[in-house]
């Protein structure tokens, strides 16, 4: 199974926020630099992710981007479910949808490995995945610095 491009972005922009000290915010700019992706690509994804209350976007003077508390603490599973919705991995429904549909027991079967793959996302959470690792920027990670 491979994530679209837009959940592989959202998970960089959280993991590239978790490893933020929660003092200073972080601009959308530095974010789309540090994940090397356009600025208006992130901009979309941290919409979305502010959705999901997994961060918290500030406008003006002061402002920029940090983690929330259930951001931190979110399974990572639950993130990629959120952003990749609940579609197949196959377009067996697609227009026009797959003519072996009816005699076939592959869309079933991928939905199954499907879940198999989130559940095995369930257990991590965003700390679990930056906890004693190295920054972009070559700073340690907040759970270094205690």
């Amino acid at each position: 199974m491979r994530l679209t491009k837009f959940t592989d972005l959202s998970l960089r922009i959280v993991l590239r926020l978790a490893q933020g000290d929660d003092i200073r915010r972080i601009t959308a700019k530095e974010v789309a630099i540090a994940v090397g992706a356009p600025h208006t690509h992130v901009a979309k994804a941290v919409s979305k992710l502010q959705h999901l209350e997994v961060v918290d976007a500030r406008r003006g003077r002061g402002g920029g981007l940090t983690l929330t508390p259930l951001g931190r603490q979110a399974s990572v599973g639950w993130i990629v479910r959120e952003i990749e919705g609940s579609g197949d991995v196959v377009g067996c429904v697609d227009d026009p949808p797959c003519p072996l549909l009816r005699a076939c027991g592959l869309r079933g079967a991928l939905r199954v490995a499907q879940e198999a793959f989130y559940a095995s996302l369930d257990p991590l959470t965003v700390r679990d995945l930056v906890t004693g690792r190295e920054t972009w920027l070559g700073q340690p990670s907040y759970s270094d610095a205690g």
